[in-house]
C-alpha cells in the first residue's frame, strides 16, 4: 500500500464526510440554535419589557401613594376642621343654655325677693298693730289697717 493511495482515500472520504455533515448534520444544529437564539432574543426582550413596566408599575405606585397620603392629610383636615365647628357650636349652645338657667335663675330670685318682701311688710305690719295697740291698749281695726298698709305699699 502506498502513502499517496492511503492519503487520497481519506481525502476522499473527508470529502464526502464534509459534504454529508453540510447536508444532512449541519441543517439541523443550526436550525436549533437560531431556534436557541431567538427564544434567547425573546426572553431578552421580554425581560426587558418586564423591567420597564416594573419601573411604570413603581412610578404609578409612587404616584398613587403621594395622592393616598395628600387625601388623608385631606380628610384629617376637613374631620379637624369638622370637629372644630362642632365644638364651637358646643360652646354657643352651652352659652345660650347657661345664658337661660341664669336668665331663670334671677327670675325666681326676684320673685322670691318679692315674696319675702312681701312677707316682711306682713310681719312689719302685724308688728306695729301689735306695738300699736300696746300703746293704745285697745284694739285696732285690722280692716283700716290692712286699707291704709295697701296705700303705703303701693306707693313705695
Amino acid at each position: 500500500m502506498n502513502i499517496t493511495f492511503t492519503l487520497i482515500g481519506q481525502s476522499i472520504s473527508f470529502f464526502f464526510l464534509v459534504v454529508f455533515t453540510m447536508k444532512y448534520v449541519w441543517p439541523p444544529i443550526i436550525n436549533a440554535l437560531e431556534k436557541r437564539k431567538q427564544t434567547i432574543a425573546d426572553g431578552l426582550a421580554a425581560g426587558e419589557k418586564g423591567h420597564q413596566e416594573l419601573e411604570l408599575a413603581q412610578r404609578r405606585f409612587e404616584e398613587l401613594v403621594t395622592e393616598g397620603k395628600k387625601s388623608a392629610a385631606d380628610i384629617i383636615a376637613q374631620a379637624q376642621k369638622r370637629h372644630d365647628e362642632i365644638v364651637e357650636e358646643a360652646k354657643v349652645a352651652a352659652r345660650k343654655e347657661s345664658e337661660w338657667i341664669r336668665e331663670g335663675a334671677r327670675s325666681e330670685i326676684d320673685q322670691e325677693k318679692e315674696i319675702a318682701r312681701q312677707g316682711l311688710r306682713q310681719q312689719v305690719a302685724e308688728l306695729a298693730l301689735m306695738g300699736a295697740e300696746q300703746i293704745l291698749m285697745r284694739e285696732v281695726d285690722r280692716k283700716v289697717h290692712n286699707d291704709v298698709l295697701n296705700k303705703i305699699s303701693a306707693s313705695l
